[in-house]
């Protein structure tokens, strides 16, 4: 199964004519999921060839300009394919708010149903058949949540051998063992899947942090994730800044990426004082802490394989 992070925009605070604002998009399948929609998302998503009638859900981590002026554009083009499915789009306080203002002075003809959700409490928030995304507190000058994609454990790899001797004979019967399902075997016995199924095996994580000051409970939601996305916004130098702006340094975010024990790393929502040569800055000062650290550009794409 196909799991892809498309980086739309990485830029913080003002988009450049090199640097869309941040969003991030992930793939799994057939499906999308969107996180924040900066101005600029639009046009990543169509260089990018990306379907946004397939995006499912969205989650907006705060409400500054930054982060969602690019939805009101996606919620419009929505419009203009057939959509069968519910949008949902979840964030903190007041993002209801400025959906229903946007939708009512624009005049915004919306012909599929929009469910809005406001996360009053951390914890899980939305969820599929075989997955689970959950929402964590950040520190920034308004209320503003991280999130955590996990997919659920996968089944262990079969065993043939067991489930022969099992008298379970080759065919629907093993795919049913595979999915988890008991089955009855050619002498009437009932077999279960833990009986020709090694140890469960890990699905993959994807988490996404923009716009705080260094917490180290961050390291805790990340955990074990596969890929972190995770704001670097200022260097070293300017750690009182970032402090009283409530933003992090690319040190810091080496320091969460570390303490969690991520597998990689990709910057983020960079301040527009740096350009595109100098971010190398940010990117030394993180991979000090944490080497698997990457610069995140506009459509900069991930591909997360499963471990075994």
């Amino acid at each position: 199964m196909n799991f892809e992070v498309f980086v739309l925009g990485c830029g913080g605070m003002m988009p450049l004519p090199y640097r869309h604002l941040t969003s991030v998009l992930l793939r799994r399948e057939g499906d999308l999921f969107l996180f924040d929609g900066g101005e600029g998302t639009q046009v990543s998503l169509r260089r990018l060839n990306l379907r946004w009638k397939k995006i499912n859900a969205i989650f907006i981590s705060h409400t500054h300009a930054d982060h969602v002026t690019g939805l009101p554009g996606i919620l419009m083009l929505s419009s203009q394919v057939e959509r069968d499915e519910p949008l949902y789009i979840f964030g903190p306080p007041r993002i209801e708010e400025y959906i229903k203002t946007s939708r009512k002075v624009l005049d915004m003809y919306i012909n599929y149903e929009l469910i809005v959700k406001e996360i009053l409490e951390p914890g899980l928030v939305f969820s599929g058949p075989d997955f689970d995304v959950f929402a964590f507190p950040l520190d920034h000058t308004k209320t503003c949540l991280g999130y955590s994609f996990v997919e659920h454990p996968r089944p262990g790899i079969f065993n043939p051998e067991k489930a022969l001797e099992k008298k379970v004979p080759r065919g629907p019967l093993w795919s049913k063992l595979q999915s988890g399902e008991s089955v009855e075997s050619s002498d009437g016995q009932t077999v279960h899947p833990s009986e020709v199924l090694g140890a469960k095996r890990k699905g993959r994580k994807f988490s996404y942090v923009t716009d705080t000051k260094y917490i180290p409970s961050i390291s805790g939601e990340v955990a074990g994730s596969d890929l972190l996305i995770c704001e670097g916004m200022f260097e070293k130098a300017l750690t009182e800044t970032a402090e009283e702006k409530k933003h992090m340094t690319a040190y810091q975010a080496g320091i969460i990426a570390r303490d969690a024990g991520v597998k990689k790393m990709g910057l983020i929502h960079y301040s527009p004082r740096y350009t595109d040569y100098e971010l190398k800055v940010l990117l030394s000062e993180a991979k000090e802490v944490f080497p698997e650290t990457v610069l995140t550009r506009d459509r900069m794409v991930f591909p997360i394989e499963y471990e075994d």
